[in-house]
């Protein structure tokens, strides 16, 4: 169990955090005496998990966004470090996904789904970066998944943004360690959530957002000198 008061002074930044895998980290996080910023496209569903999060102590700040347009990430950074101060740990969690036989998705869904999962990431990356540099310090985190390890059917396109997710975090990883920054990636199985997908799995028997959270937790906790770069993260027994 990480301490209360292990990120006491530190800013998280959690992106879809209005719900499920988000939100648990938002909340682990903040328990943790971080300052948390969460963003979702969702003002309503923001507002409330927000309200939470308050509800519990946590500072919070919430910002609504989309995180696939860089306009919006540069408000979300600019409000953030406003607001908060500099971010320390950035979370790249929001995800969406689209299942079926590949040939019968259009060049729309494509674009909807690789725009969340991967390019939002380098978008968000690629503005917060250089604070991180300037500071020789960070955290990011990305979650991925365990369809970015591997194929199945009717996963072709979300696990292309998954693959193309774990390329990227390891050269970000090579290419920001030298300044101090840490990246990782965290590859869970099916999280008990809203999100599609689960292949009709016992909800009560995989994963939960909290197994999610609690890994991003282990990570921010790491000692200084060394950092986790994957996380392959499975339930106890099979579902």
């Amino acid at each position: 169990m990480q301490a209360e008061d292990a990120l006491a002074g530190k800013v998280a930044l959690v992106t879809g955090a209005s719900r499920g895998i988000g939100f648990a980290i938002a909340r682990r996080l903040g328990r943790m005496g971080a300052r948390v910023s969460i963003c979702a496209r969702d003002q309503g569903k923001l507002d409330s998990a927000a309200s939470s999060l308050r509800g519990q102590g946590i500072e919070t700040l919430a910002v609504p966004a989309d995180v696939t347009r860089g306009d919006h990430i540069s408000s979300l950074l600019q409000k953030t470090q406003q607001e908060l101060g500099p971010i320390d740990i950035l979370v790249n969690n929001a995800g969406t996904g689209l299942f079926g036989p590949f040939h019968e998705f259009g060049e729309a869904d494509w674009n909807a789904v690789l725009d969340t999962n991967l390019k939002s990431v380098f978008l968000l990356c690629r503005a917060g970066a250089p604070e991180m540099i300037r500071r020789q310090t960070g955290h990011i985190i990305n979650i991925s998944s365990l369809a970015g390890k591997n194929t199945f059917a009717n996963g072709a396109i979300y696990c292309a943004s998954k693959w193309g997710l774990m390329g990227l975090s390891g050269s970000m990883a090579e290419d920001l360690r030298g300044y101090g920054i840490r990246v990782s990636a965290i590859c869970p199985g099916s999280v008990a959530t809203e999100f599609a997908g689960h292949g009709g799995k016992d909800a009560s028997k995989i994963l939960q957002p909290d197994d999610v959270a609690h890994a991003v937790a282990a990570l921010v906790t790491q000692a200084p000198g060394s950092f986790i770069s994957e996380v392959h993260l499975r339930p106890t027994r099979k579902p």
